[in-house]
């Protein structure tokens, strides 16, 4: 099973801390993978959610742990260059992402294979995945 932590987050949300490096790290240096946000703006990555608040270079998205969720159009077309760990998705209920993963959005579960994403907002059935994107990963990694 492969453990993804949600921006960072271990043991529930933490909006102040969510996609800043210092605190990807901190999940990384724990052993687990990490799901970010990335924009590309004005010729530069940064991390965020909602909107760019962390300036950062490609030497930290191509850490093998990283799935890199892309922002906006430029993100993408931007960590093609590379070789970053990247996907998109808006509204889709799956997306796959550059290494052939299938990312399913919350409440989509069962899908044999997939990454189930935010697990516990729908008791999703996670029995068949290949792995766990949560706010929570702790909890999942333990049980």
């Amino acid at each position: 099973m492969i453990y993804i932590s949600h921006r960072g987050n271990l043991n529930g949300p933490d909006k102040e801390r969510e996609n800043s490096p210092s605190y990807i790290m901190e999940a990384l240096d724990r052993g687990f993978h990490v799901e970010v946000d990335v924009w590309f703006v004005n010729g530069e990555f940064w991390l965020g959610h909602d909107e760019p608040q962390y300036k950062t270079d490609y030497k930290l998205l191509v850490n093998e742990k990283l799935w890199c969720h892309a922002k906006n159009l430029s993100a993408i077309l931007e960590m093609k260059k590379y070789v970053i760990h990247y996907f998109w998705h808006e509204n889709d209920r799956i997306s796959l992402t550059s290494k052939n993963y299938v990312w399913a959005y919350p409440g989509n579960q069962p899908i044999i294979g997939s990454i189930a994403v935010l697990p516990e907002l729908y008791n999703d059935d996670i029995s068949q995945c290949k792995g766990i994107c949560s706010d929570f990963i702790e909890r999942h990694s333990k049980s």
